[in-house]
């Protein structure tokens, strides 16, 4: 069954009893399955610093549990700053990733103890020479060539050209900033391994000119972007680690900055299980070859990354018997709420209003996406097993 590719029976069998009386939508995470990945990138990048991008998913008991595992922190917000303090993690375990904050947000990070940032632009240089002196600054490099491979690109909001970057690393270092090192994001989701290998030769290139300058840096953070299995698989965790501690090896040698990494989906994506509700099936003319469905949860509703199609989950159901193709659609009041439609997804033929479906490896960006009251519809529920 397509659900044992990534649960084991015990796990099935324990969700379907949660869940019988459960009121749909709701997702349910595997923090076993959190455990072992982060156990298999500790494995995998042995000598690196792990940064969990929290934005994946927030969830309390999984940010418990990585705590305990010693993993840092990737936030992208001072909420998410709060909730990991509160959960009584360290600001020195904590990084703030994002390149777009206020002045004020960044004093308080500060003030609150973190050290270590990621600019991509002037003024925000200047923001944390002002609001948070002499922290450690990571330079985003554009990587839009890079990421048009994934599926879910990150394009030209995030990084700034090479130039630029080495402009601002002379500028923090004027404000009396201390420049760290090059970060970059090669795409969510992305599946290429020699997206790596470009991204490294850029960095390892810039950082020759800068400490040809006078500037010599200390680390690179190759961030996140290791994929999740969804309907189409990828090579596991391992072979990734192999290459891409390869292409390190090739560039640096014996004279290896610090590693940092940011998994999000790649840790935490094949955890969860979200499970809906066939609210109504329909036809849009009597010769209509394909069904609609429409289920209880949808765009607004944790299937966010559904978007332009981007992120294919697989879906599981009870039915059995013949398949036909469907148009998968959320219950909101917005024709943008649409999952699936140009892609063949199918689904058995005996397919029944009120049967549930079960979306696989939905662990990573579903909650932590999911619309507050947009149509009335509640948050996504999560539970934790």
């Amino acid at each position: 069954m397509e659900y044992l590719n990534y649960y084991s029976p015990e796990e099935w069998d324990a969700l379907l009893r949660f869940s019988e009386n459960q009121e749909t939508p709701f997702l349910v995470v595997f923090t076993e399955k959190v455990r072992q990945k982060f156990e298999n990138f500790r494995t995998s990048f042995p000598s690196s610093k792990i940064y969990y991008a929290v934005k994946a998913n927030p969830g309390t008991p999984l940010l418990e549990l990585l705590r305990d595992l010693g993993s840092n922190f990737d936030v992208a917000s001072i909420h998410e700053l709060d909730q990991l303090l509160e959960l009584g993690v360290s600001p020195d375990r904590m990084s703030f990733g994002n390149t777009i904050k206020k002045v004020r947000h960044i004093r308080e990070a500060y003030e609150k103890g973190v050290r270590l940032f990621v600019t991509d632009s002037e003024a925000d240089v200047r923001h944390l020479a002002e609001a948070a002196p002499g922290s450690r600054v990571f330079f985003r490099l554009l990587m839009d060539a890079v990421t048009s491979d994934s599926d879910w690109p990150l394009s030209r909001k995030f990084g700034c050209q090479p130039r630029s970057l080495t402009d601002l690393v002379a500028l923090a270092a004027e404000l009396d900033l201390d420049p760290y090192g090059i970060s970059f994001h090669v795409g969510s989701q992305q599946r290429d391994i020699q997206a790596w290998d470009a991204a490294i030769a850029k960095v390892s290139s810039l950082l020759t000119l800068l400490a040809e300058a006078g500037i010599p840096l200390r680390a690179i953070n190759i961030g996140g972007g290791f994929p999740a299995n969804y309907l189409i698989k990828n090579n596991n965790l391992a072979v990734y680690a192999e290459e891409i501690n390869t292409y390190l090896q090739n560039y640096f040698g014996e004279e290896m900055p610090a590693i940092y990494l940011e998994p999000g989906r790649g840790l935490v994506g094949e955890s969860g299980v979200l499970v809906s509700e066939v609210v109504l099936i329909a036809r849009k003319a009597k010769t209509d070859r394909k069904r609609w469905v429409y289920t209880d949860t949808g765009v607004f509703n944790g299937l966010m990354e559904t978007l332009g199609e981007s992120i294919k989950y697989p879906i599981y159901t009870h039915c059995a018997g013949e398949t036909g193709t469907v148009i998968l659609a959320g219950p909101t009041c917005d024709s943008i709420d649409i999952m699936y439609e140009e892609y063949p997804y199918q689904l058995p033929i005996s397919l029944a209003i009120g049967d549930r479906l079960y979306w696989l490896a939905t662990g990573a960006y579903t909650a932590s996406y999911s619309a507050i009251e947009f149509n009335g519809f509640p948050p996504l529920k999560t539970f934790y097993l």
